[in-house]
């Protein structure tokens, strides 16, 4: 295959990844987006999407990590629950949505149960959060697996025999070496969630204030205001922007300075 041909390929794809993008952001102006952020509803989406996101990420980072490090050192089910991981990926947002509603709805499999105790999830702000974890779990999970792939047990059975405990050694040993693929697994698990739509409006509705995050605010906003559908646009390009530069400067190399 010719090097030009390579290049061309590659170019096209490029173009078709980034060209709407850049016409979204060439399309908006500062005023534009200034106003759109002005809107008391825009606020309200974007500190609700900062609220239940952040939610997610610790219900992700404090369930996910300990299940990545059992997978990573592999045994009889491992390969079963990462397939089982790779599940909510592959699946349409409305399949997820419609089955967090046959699970915790009202006439759900758990929804008489959860009524008796006086909690309804649907339509409310942990719906929400519960949609974002479905969503972004399984990608940091995987991208944890791979992190800890390369932990070599070798060093952490050298920090045991110098009288580390098991949590200590995995703390100073296991950590700091899979940190980096840790740091880019749960930012792209944060991402995730931060842009979930389907599984949100189905299982938890768009209800300002409550359950509007900013991908339900451009929703709405489509039907009334093109440009602020636009700026919030904008806003969530720039978030994921900052997200990826900020993940590329923060990434370190435990093995730095040794």
């Amino acid at each position: 295959m010719s090097h030009r041909w390579v290049t061309w390929c590659g170019a096209v794809l490029l173009g078709v990844l980034l060209l709407p993008v850049t016409g979204l952001v060439a399309g908006t102006t500062p005023s534009q987006l200034a106003s759109a952020l002005a809107m008391p509803s825009t606020r309200t989406a974007l500190a609700l999407s900062l609220q239940t996101t952040t939610g997610a990420l610790a219900i992700t980072l404090l369930l996910g990590t300990p299940l990545a490090w059992r997978l990573s050192r592999g045994g009889r089910f491992a390969a079963a629950a990462s397939a089982a991981l790779e599940l909510p990926v592959v699946l349409p947002p409305a399949v997820l949505g419609v089955a967090l509603l046959e699970t915790f709805g009202r006439a759900g499999w758990l929804g008489p149960a959860l009524a008796s105790v006086g909690v309804s999830l649907p339509f409310s702000t942990a719906a929400v959060v519960i949609a974002q974890v479905m969503v972004g779990a399984p990608l940091f999970v995987l991208g944890a697996i791979g992190a800890f792939r390369l932990v070599d047990d070798d060093l952490l059975l050298v920090a045991r025999t110098l009288g580390a405990g098991p949590a200590r050694a995995w703390l100073t040993v296991a950590a700091p070496v899979a940190a980096p693929g840790l740091v880019s697994a749960a930012a792209l698990a944060w991402a995730r969630a931060l842009g979930e739509f389907g599984a949100t409006l189905l299982f938890a509705g768009n209800l300002t204030g409550r359950t509007q995050t900013l991908p339900l605010a451009i929703y709405g906003a489509l039907e009334r205001d093109m440009d602020q559908a636009r700026a919030i646009s904008v806003l969530l390009v720039v978030v994921a922007v900052a997200l990826l530069l900020g993940v590329r400067t923060l990434r370190w190399d435990p093995t730095r300075g040794a």
